[in-house]
């Protein structure tokens, strides 16, 4: 139907109505979609245009990327007050409250994180091993390819700068401070037991076989305030995580034999290690300076247990060794050897949880126990001693932001320490001490750029053996001078309780703790395989012991009123890259100590410290002999020594101290090599030092003996299996 003029008014009119209704609607639409612009300029710190940065204002799709310039420039149709983001790679995220009508030819300055790989690394006093260090000087496998080592984690340690090799001991000593100065951590917790049992001028080793652990933290002085009771030094073992695979190592040595195997699951794994050792057949080939009655024996054992959680890592480690010998040792005060029949058993156990938890916390808990029982018969004379010492620890750590982190924790401490002798024929005396010491710490770390950053903290703690607090404050920092450089500084407060030697007659006398300050510069190059370190020091020592006494006994007057200094220069060169297939470093030692505390009647150097201390390590890797060969020359000053003879206190040095080690790993197989290696190979008739007599024949002179190692030269041969599923793996590793 035609529609009527009627018909034609009323759309008419309706199309008016719609037309002044509509036009208002679509001015406001236009009005309300209408478009900003926001632009300017993103530069880093220096004011260098950096392209590439996401521009952006949070909610919405609206941004830019900035052009080679650093220039960006989007449109909008948000309005009012925004939040305006800046993100790119290596550079802060940053967040800019803006007004969006107003944001135009703006300049924003990105800030550089400070946990980037090129960062500056606190490294005063610090040398790191294994794939999680920053800079590594040592790597895992160092520890057992170091000719000389002998899989000793302690003698391959004592290649580096800043330590003393004290043969007749084979502990660490570090800067000027005594072995009993160090201590020993395995995943975070005390080790109180670190070492093998041993006698008068007979060497030991670390308990602890370099099979289960992937990265080692040697502090040489002002470490963290998280660790305490130690005046020099701390040695911190990492365990692994997790291991690659499925597998057991056979291993067949002059010395003994040792199996080893590693299971693996989807969330856990145990690892197993044994080994015995009797060194009976090889000293009926090889002859010794001292008399065996029975040549040194072990069983040892070691486990890690690991369990993933959803958010940490669960670890359990335990640690066993039994061991013996019986020798007849000379001694220049009588006619007769010495006897000395001893047996130990030493257990060791840890449990370690780490992970996170709430809103970027982390937490680090756990405890150790380790227990040792000596018994040694001297002559007729009979010496038992046992020690049970537990540590617990708790470790909470937030990252505030990239640059600012801060922890915060607790350490409890607890020894109790027996011993009885007794005489032949005689009466029983008992000594022994019981310890609980308890402390807290607090450590900020503070990034102020990539290229300066600093570590600050203190640690309280209490003594109730000792009935005193004391507060340690501790300080380190950073400052990056070149991409691949940079300088440190670190300064703390560190104490220790006394020597058990002198605290296990603390039912007698009232002792204090030991304490020392230390200062250190340090620089550090590292580039492309190369590292150089450069590391000057002071330590300042205050309350030691002294005593009165040649001996310290149960009646010796007692005081805290010896003191001490070290300082010194040391240097370190590795090089695993200029020369293909072959790594190599040196390490040089310069040392000035002096020391007035024992039965000292003056201030001098002490006689387990060389003036100047040099190593040098070298392997090769040579493919047409399918083999490793490693070379060690250590060299060091002459040592002092007192001469009673001599009017003059320590006025003797013995002759300078030299060794070159020898060692090869040809693989037989992928899987299985043979190992050779031998000590001393010059066969150089070192001296550590001289015993004399406590009194003068008739003529008046004092009769001395010399202490030299127990062998001119040790060998050793082994030949060791890996059985895996990949067919690859071996223990090139752990040789």
């Amino acid at each position: 139907m035609k529609p009527s003029k009627d018909d034609y008014l009323k759309i008419h009119q309706i199309n008016k109505r719609l037309f002044f209704f509509t036009v208002p609607l679509f001015l406001f639409s236009m009005a309300l979609f209408a478009q900003t612009t926001i632009s300017g300029n993103a530069v880093d710190q220096r004011g260098k245009p950096i392209a590439g940065v996401n521009i952006y204002i949070e909610g919405t799709y609206d941004g830019a990327t900035t052009s080679d310039n650093g220039q960006f420039s989007f449109e909008t149709t948000v309005t009012g007050n925004q939040v305006l983001i800046a993100s790119f790679l290596i550079y802060e995220t940053t967040r800019i409250a803006i007004d969006a009508a107003i944001f135009q030819n703006k300049t924003i300055i990105l800030k550089e994180k400070s946990n980037t790989l090129d960062a500056v690394v606190i490294s005063a006093g610090t040398m790191e091993s294994g794939d999680k260090a920053r800079v590594s000087v040592l790597k895992p496998l160092d520890i057992v390819t170091t000719a000389g080592s002998a899989g000793n984690i302690i003698a391959a340690l004592q290649t580096l700068p800043g330590t003393q090799s004290v043969g007749e001991d084979g502990r660490l000593f570090v800067r000027g401070g005594e072995a009993n100065e160090t201590q020993t951590f395995v995943d975070g917790l005390r080790v109180a037991q670190p070492y093998g049992a041993s006698t008068n001028n007979l060497p030991t080793r670390g308990r602890f076989s370099p099979f289960l652990f992937s990265g080692i933290t040697f502090s040489t002085g002002g470490y963290s305030a998280e660790y305490g009771e130690a005046l020099s030094s701390v040695l911190l073992l990492n365990t692994e995580d997790e291991p690659d695979q499925n597998k057991t190592d056979i291993s067949l040595m002059t010395v003994g034999l040792g199996v080893g195997n590693t299971q693996k699951w989807d969330k856990s794994s145990l690892s197993v290690n044994a080994s015995y050792i009797n060194l009976a057949p090889y000293q009926a080939l090889i002859p010794q300076n001292v008399a065996w009655n029975s040549p040194f024996q072990s069983l040892s054992g070691e486990t890690v247990y690991r369990y993933k959680l959803d958010k940490g890592l669960l670890k359990l480690y335990a640690a066993f060794d039994s061991s013996k010998f019986d020798i007849n040792q000379e001694n220049i005060n009588a006619v007769e050897k010495t006897r000395v029949d001893l047996n130990n058993n030493n257990f060791y156990f840890n449990t370690s949880y780490s992970g996170d938890f709430g809103n970027d916390w982390q937490i680090v808990t756990g405890m150790s126990y380790g227990y040792s029982k000596n018994k040694i018969d001297l002559d007729f004379d009979n010496v038992n001693n046992d020690e049970n010492a537990a540590h617990l620890k708790l470790k909470l750590k937030r990252n505030f932001s990239n640059r600012f982190k801060l922890s915060f924790g607790a350490d409890y401490f607890t020894t109790q320490f027996n011993e009885s002798f007794t005489a032949n024929l005689g009466a029983t005396g008992t000594n022994g001490y019981n310890s609980n010491i308890a402390a807290a710490y607090t450590e900020a770390d503070i990034f102020l750029s990539k290229k300066f950053a600093a570590k600050i903290g203190f640690r309280a703690s209490h003594n109730d053996m000792l009935e005193e607090t004391n507060v340690s404050p501790r300080i380190s920092m950073g400052y990056k001078v070149a991409k691949n450089s940079q300088f440190s500084f670190a300064y703390g407060d560190f104490i220790q309780s006394p020597n058990a030697a002198y605290i296990k007659y603390s039912q007698y006398h009232q002792f204090e703790s030991e304490k020392a300050s230390h200062y250190i510069l340090n620089y550090q190059y590292s580039k492309d395989g190369k590292t150089f370190r450069a590391e000057a020091y002071y330590k300042d020592y205050s309350n030691l012991v002294k005593y009165d006494s040649p001996m310290a006994e149960y009646n010796s007057a007692y005081s805290n009123n010896g003191s001490a200094y070290a300082k010194g220069l040391d240097l370190f060169w590795r090089d695993g890259k200029t020369i293909k297939n072959l790594e190599y470093w040196i390490s040089y030692s310069y040392i000035d100590t002096k020391r007035d505390y024992k039965n000292y009647p003056t201030t001098v150097t002490p006689n387990f410290v060389s003036d100047h201390s040099l190593s040098v390590v070298a392997k090769c890797f040579i493919t047409d002999w399918r083999s490793q060969v490693g070379f060690t020359n250590s060299f060091s000053s002459g040592r002092p020594y007192n001469n009673p003879n001599e009017t003059q206190f320590m006025n003797g040095k013995t002759k300078p101290y030299n060794s070159l080690s020898f060692n090869w790993a040809y693989l037989i197989s992928q899987q299985k090599i043979l190992y050779f290696s031998v000590s001393n190979v010059l066969g150089t008739q070192n001296i550590f030092g001289y015993d004399y007599a406590n009194t003068a024949d008739s003529s008046g002179f004092y009769k001395r003996k010399e202490i030299t190692p127990t062998a001119d030269r040790f060998f050793f041969v082994g030949f060791f299996w890996t059985i895996s599923k990949d067919k690859k793996d071996n223990q090139l590793k752990n040789l």
